[in-house]
């Protein structure tokens, strides 16, 4: 049986599809921005579209939500996915309308995409590879293939080792990355269609 999937509720715009894409895979999901409820899932979720800042600022407000996220992921090792913004938050700090504090999670900052050819078109939006870094192949939840990616802001991780995933954009960009119980993908699974889904699979199974 599927473990409980709490999916964090604080009004990212790519909350519902997400929704959507972990029901068709057979999660039991629930979207809440209940801190209780974050503390009795078995796997945790965090979406995310639009700027870091205001992503921060959403789930900061949730009075008790980071806590309650840091006891269930940090603490007890609950297994985590974020989603685009959702994995962006975290980085130590995020770059984007001024310096904002992030989770620090995984060290590093997330900067503007600033590709050296000036007809490289930021945002990186559409179909692209996804490819597995040497030391992370035959992680359980990332494979090869091709994701859809919709950012203008990218992940700099301090430990090459964090990186799970690439692609490229002109120049190399984070895809993913992981840490222990931790993963985050810069993609959408959402939009991602059969490699989207698959992954949201991979990630319910994942025994980290």
């Amino acid at each position: 049986m599927r473990q409980s999937v709490a999916l964090v509720d604080y009004g990212a715009g790519n909350l519902h599809s997400v929704h959507n894409a972990l029901k068709r895979v057979g999660a039991p999901v629930s979207v809440t921005a209940d801190p209780d409820e974050v503390r009795a899932a078995e796997r945790i979720v965090l979406p995310g579209v639009g700027s870091f800042k205001a992503c921060l600022g959403g789930l900061r407000a949730i009075s008790g939500m980071i806590a309650a996220l840091e006891e269930r992921v940090l603490d007890h090792g609950t297994p985590f996915l974020g989603i685009c913004v959702g994995m962006q938050m975290l980085a130590t700090r995020g770059l984007e309308h001024g310096t904002t504090k992030g989770l620090d999670w995984i060290s590093g900052e997330v900067r503007l995409i600033e590709p050296s050819d000036p007809a490289i078109k930021v945002p990186h939006m559409g179909w692209n590879d996804v490819a597995v870094m040497p030391h992370a192949k035959g992680h359980s939840v990332i494979e090869e293939g091709e994701a859809y990616f919709l950012h203008s802001y990218h992940f700099v991780a301090d430990d090459p080792h964090d990186v799970l995933a690439m692609t490229d954009h002109g120049e190399g960009l984070v895809a993913a990355v992981a840490r222990d119980n931790i993963i985050g993908v810069q993609f959408h699974p959402e939009k991602s269609q059969a490699y989207g889904l698959a992954m949201l699979e991979h990630f319910l199974e994942w025994r980290p």
